[in-house]
């Protein structure tokens, strides 16, 4: 894999085409979220993929020439998804508020796409083959104009000191942990619990935050 996610590779097919054939290309991309999400990329194979989508190996191959292509058009999806709750932050909001609302973003997204936080994990996991020019470029710019506006609100005395770099790595890994480790959190409590989840984290982030 070359690390060139923005750019679709040769040969990888254009999101256009007949009913069919864009329910078949979601179909493959549903199936490689699945395989990808339990094995990895090292584990994945086509035939697997094939067999999770319903479909042939040539056909597969019709739509997708490679599992690169195939991954890397999941990765895409994914990242456009795992950046928006970020650029959702408004500056002119309560700050309390804001970063309150991003935690619960956040959490629900582990709650309803636990196999795209899973495929995220082992792609960095694996040092980040793929998307690590997008954590370098897009991601760090994110971070740190949100960054400005958490210490511009730390210096108007709005918001309690707190580095905002370091807090956002703890709002990744407290609410992540719910989809990444979710044998272990079904193993502890019997099942899920984001309900208590969301009560636990809302208090302990309001406790860091609140001045």
């Amino acid at each position: 894999m070359d690390g060139k996610l923005a750019t679709p590779r040769p040969g990888e097919p254009k999101r256009t085409g007949t009913r069919i054939q864009k329910e078949k290309r979601a179909a493959i991309l549903e199936a490689g979220l699945t395989v990808f999400a339990e094995a990895g990329f090292r584990g994945a194979t086509l035939d697997r993929i094939a067999g999770e989508a319903g479909l042939s190996k040539p056909n597969l191959l019709y739509y997708y020439p490679s599992k690169e292509a195939i991954y890397d058009a999941l990765l895409r999806d994914l990242l456009a998804n795992w950046l928006n709750p970020l650029k959702c932050l408004d500056p002119e909001g309560e700050p309390v508020t804001e970063l309150l609302a991003y935690v619960r973003r956040k959490l629900e997204m582990s709650r309803d796409f636990p196999r795209e936080s899973r495929l995220f994990a082992n792609e960095i996991l694996s040092g980040a083959p793929e998307i690590l020019p997008v954590l370098e470029g897009e991601l760090r710019e994110l971070v740190e104009k949100t960054a400005l506006v958490i210490d511009g609100w730390v210096a108007d005395g709005r918001l309690a000191p707190v580095d905002p770099r370091h807090l956002l790595f703890s709002i990744w890994a407290q609410t992540q942990h719910y989809a990444d480790f979710d044998v272990q959190v079904r193993a502890v409590l019997g099942g899920p619990d984001f309900d208590g989840a969301a009560r636990h984290l809302d208090l302990m982030f309001r406790r860091i935050l609140e001045v």
